[in-house]
């Protein structure tokens, strides 16, 4: 396994991956890409074509970025290729509050521009803001925060913050099963808002 936040000592491994997750946030295509193969567990270049109906010039060379960054293997021991997804974390301690970004925030953003309100969601508030909200859709997800509270929380209107939610109630049920630390994602309900708010 690759975890970023486990690089002690290792400032070129660190760094590098720092990159690789920058470059996955920016690059929705990457994004989806990778979170695919993470879910499949190994594929082919013929599987990549068929199943996110990628053009193979841009399948083989998508796959080989992400080669290169470090987030896939190639297996080149047979005659087919085979890809297969090393699951990647990055933890940011910002003045003692600290966040994990996991493939969750990576499959939300993959999702982004084939979903309208995530899509404008990050238009308009940015990457950050999908961030918080993935920690508000783990609890409404599981039943233990409504989406009116949710939408308030993240001050977004009621009917933007409930279609963000709706649009990642997809993504936190592919991906729990699938990314292996979903369960380091903030999750909002263990901070409750302020009484005064």
């Amino acid at each position: 396994m690759y975890c970023i936040s486990k690089a002690v000592g290792d400032s070129e491994r660190a760094i590098n991956g720092f990159m690789s997750v920058a470059q996955l946030l920016e690059e929705p295509r990457l994004a989806r890409l990778y979170t695919y193969i993470l879910r499949e567990g190994e594929v082919t270049i013929d599987e990549v074509v068929a199943d996110l109906e990628l053009p193979r010039t841009t399948a083989y060379s998508d796959t080989g970025t992400l080669v290169d960054l470090g987030v896939l293997n190639r297996d080149e021991a047979q005659k087919t290729h085979r890809y297969a997804a090393i699951p990647i974390s990055l933890t940011a301690d910002l003045d003692g509050d600290e966040y994990t970004i996991t493939p969750t925030l990576i499959e939300a953003v993959g999702r982004s521009p084939r979903d309208q309100d995530l899509d404008l969601l990050i238009e308009k508030h940015g990457i950050g803001k999908l961030a918080a909200a993935v920690t508000y859709a783990v609890p409404y997800v599981d039943g233990k925060m409504s989406e009116r509270v949710a939408a308030r929380e993240l001050e977004l209107s009621p009917a933007f913050g409930i279609a963000t939610l709706h649009a990642l109630r997809e993504v936190i049920l592919d991906m729990r099963a699938h990314d292996p630390y979903f369960e380091q994602i903030r999750n909002a309900r263990d901070y409750p808002p302020d009484e005064d708010g």
